[in-house]
């Protein structure tokens, strides 16, 4: 397994780190074959690149007693995500995902899409979409920011949520990015890897075996500490582990979803003043 390959897709998909994973061993890790893979099974339309980068937009976000569905649309400009037409679109496609599912997606809005696009004038994608659900005396939470362009799903285990609980860890997986909900949720392949890399950088160092050895250790420890949200400290409290906080409610978290609006999307630079040219010539 090639870990670097898998925080690759994610930075260019944006989805989860099982479904990069997945995505990868089935494309056997062919990078151009994986991300097709992601775009075809969060709903995405399979069409050539567009030429004009869509990667502002939205976030949609719906709770429905339990079960929860987040997507994100995305679109040229930041002044186009502010219409109103735009974020009735994006109401639209995650209403859709919570009630029908996320599988064709794109396809299922095409119509509505391309109307869309001619009334903006930009080009408009359904990038992702994901639907979670909470297991029996659980709860699932959405958290999404002011800005609607950062959101996450969590499944809490053995809490109704009646205390907030669970907002507070969407709110936390949002602002920290955890890769994993456990430590114990990084392959172990992959953890060997980190360590072997650890290990080759630690023995230039020039230290005793048994130094480097605690070098080695620690900077694993590290690893699986910032990759995994029971390990990282709270974002409100820095002196509470998520795993205490959980901990100390009687809950588990069974799973998350986190999107940010174009994440792992490549921008074009554009220079202002060639375009200037070219619009006078």
């Amino acid at each position: 397994m090639d870990m670097a390959l898998i925080k690759e897709l994610r930075e260019r998909t944006g989805v989860g780190f099982g479904d990069c994973k997945k995505a990868l061993v089935e494309a056997d890790w062919d990078m151009d074959r994986a991300v097709d893979i992601v775009r075809l099974q969060s709903g995405a339309k399979a069409a050539k690149k567009a030429d004009r980068t869509a990667a502002e937009g939205l976030l949609g976000l719906k709770v429905d007693g339990d079960r929860a569905a987040m997507v994100e649309v995305n679109v040229e400009t930041d002044f186009a995500a502010r219409n109103p037409k735009f974020a009735a679109f994006v109401e639209r496609a995650v209403t859709t995902a919570l009630e029908d599912g996320t599988d064709g997606l794109a396809a299922t809005l095409e119509a509505e899409r391309q109307a869309l696009v001619q009334e903006i004038g930009e080009n408009i994608n359904v990038r992702r979409a994901t639907r979670l659900s909470a297991e029996p005396g659980g709860a699932v939470v959405g958290y999404l920011h002011l800005d609607g362009k950062k959101g996450t799903l969590v499944a809490i285990g053995g809490s109704d949520d009646s205390d907030g609980l669970g907002q507070d860890i969407a709110m936390h997986i949002t602002a920290m990015r955890p890769l994993v909900v456990a430590p114990e949720d990084v392959p172990a392949d992959v953890v060997a890897k980190e360590k072997a890399i650890f290990a080759e950088q630690a023995a230039d160092s020039g230290k005793p075996p048994q130094i480097i050895e605690k070098m080695v250790t620690g900077r694993v420890r590290k690893f699986l500490a910032e990759s995994s949200l029971l390990e990282q400290p709270f974002v409100k409290d820095s002196s509470v582990k998520v795993s205490k906080l959980l901990k100390s409610a009687q809950a588990t978290c069974t799973g998350f979803e986190r999107f940010e609006v174009g994440e792992g999307i490549d921008k074009k630079e554009e220079d202002f003043a060639e375009e200037v040219k070219k619009q006078l010539t």
